[in-house]
């Protein structure tokens, strides 16, 4: 396999399998061991490079990055934040002053992340390292750094990429397939059933570093511009597939922000900007956090295979644990959701606040007319093996007074609807009760009372 990009401002070429990690391509290969592997999963950013295309230059973990999924684009690494001429970045100044680094590990993907950050001119730096680990020196300094190095310029080497990609070369070789449309993809795939679709990879990447799998024949999606559209259409947004979270994010944050804060939290920005929605959809993870918000807003999957299309409500998608309503040579081209459903509200109960897998995520979705409950869409993610609605509950809920008395026995019917699990994250009664007590939340919620531990103050 051949695929070419820059990195650092010049152009190269790689010969490697179509499942190298860029880490390990830079680390081995190249000998820049600037960019460092830690968790090897996407959850450290000890690994984050600066990755620029045509949509502009995002902060990417290179530890789930394959190198396909480089073609014609430029790769920054932290060797290249610094100027040709050795002068520092002002992220990399600031990170001095401000006394930023301690061991030392960590602070390679820091200064990429930051350098990221900067070039865009944000200030939400917590935001922007979230997804950077440091277990010695403390967040304080390096956030006090972000800040400092703020109102700096930004220097001309880092504005660099976005002109050098402009004339991507195509890929040369015996590149793995990469279809620019759906079209293509849908012939192909056709005729290979069996091969592995990679979009953002952030799941799929740890099949190679961590389970050590071989892949098989795979397809990059990266390239099917068609899928990455979102498009308001009859009071709904159709999203394409292969639209990054970080682009969803934005998309849900005027008509449902409760939903697009729980996406802020599921994943660092190196994580939103490389995972996709279909993505997310499509493993059936039981406790993938898009799917209970999409199945309280009542969404529309929209599956395709060859020619021939299908639309089904997102819940039945789900069949069983690692199971889903997809066919041999049948893919995720969209996903419908409706606007309008102002009552939405979205809760993701985790270890840590940022970047963690949930214990339980519940998505409510009830409107009341003249106090009464004129529907009642409820559901869960990480309480069964598939994320699931709360039949029992909703039935509960359906037609009766909106008081507390009713949402109290709705909740107490959610150990009808479900029978979770005790693992790492959480007992199974653990999951139940938190479960009883979102519903309980989302009452008090609904009726003007503070229910955030972020908002209430003594």
């Amino acid at each position: 396999m051949t695929v070419s990009f820059w990195l650092n401002g010049t152009p190269v070429t790689a010969e490697a399998p179509p499942t190298r990690t860029l880490l390990d391509w830079l680390r081995e290969t190249r000998g820049l061991r600037g960019t460092k592997e830690g968790c090897n999963e996407g959850d450290c950013g000890a690994c984050t490079v600066m990755v620029t295309d045509a949509a502009g230059a995002r902060a990417l973990n290179a530890c789930i990055l394959f190198l396909p999924q480089l073609q014609g684009k430029a790769v920054r690494t932290v060797e290249g934040v610094a100027g040709a001429d050795g002068s520092l970045h002002p992220v990399q100044e600031a990170m001095i002053a401000r006394h930023g680094s301690q061991c030392g590990f960590c602070t390679p993907g820091f200064i990429v992340s930051m350098a990221v950050g900067h070039l865009h001119g944000r200030t939400d730096h917590d935001d922007v390292v979230a997804g950077n680990l440091c277990r010695c020196t403390g967040y304080a300094p390096i956030v006090r750094a972000a800040e400092d190095a703020a109102n700096q310029p930004i220097p001309d080497w880092m504005r660099a990429d976005a002109a050098l990609v402009e004339d991507a070369p195509e890929a040369g070789g015996s590149a793995p397939f990469a279809p620019k449309t759906a079209d293509e993809l849908a012939d192909w795939y056709l005729d290979h059933p069996e091969a592995t679709l990679i979009a953002g990879a952030t799941d799929v990447g740890l099949w190679v570093t961590k389970q050590f799998r071989d892949l098989g024949e795979v397809a990059f999606l990266n390239r099917c511009e068609d899928l990455t559209t979102i498009e308001e259409r009859d009071g709904a947004l159709r999203i394409g597939a292969a639209v990054n979270m970080s682009d969803v994010w934005q998309a849900m944050k005027g008509p449902y922000p409760s939903y697009a804060e729980m996406i802020r939290r599921y994943g660092s920005d190196q994580v939103r900007n490389a995972a996709t929605i279909g993505g997310n959809i499509a493993n059936g993870s039981p406790i993938g956090d898009n799917p209970p918000a999409l199945i309280a807003l009542g969404a529309t999957l929209h599956l395709r295979r060859g020619d021939d299309r299908r639309d089904l409500p997102i819940e039945e998608f789900f069949l069983d644990y690692g199971k889903q309503d997809r066919q041999p040579g049948e893919f995720v081209e969209a996903v419908t959701v409706p606007l309008g459903a102002e009552p939405l509200r979205s809760y993701k109960i985790s270890k840590r606040f940022d970047q963690d897998i949930s214990a339980v995520c519940g998505c409510f979705n009830v409107r009341v007319e003249d106090g009464r409950v004129a529907e009642a869409r409820i559901a869960f993610g990480g309480m069964a093996g598939v994320p699931k609605r709360a039949a029992n509950a909703e039935a509960a809920l359906q037609g009766a007074d909106w008081t507390e008395a009713t949402v109290a026995q709705a909740a107490r019917l959610l150990a009808e609807d479900f029978t979770p699990l005790s693992d790492m994250r959480a007992s199974a009664g653990y999951r139940l009760e938190s479960a009883q007590g979102l519903l309980m939340r989302y009452f008090h919620e609904m009726s003007g009372r503070p229910v955030s531990v972020l908002e209430v103050a003594p």
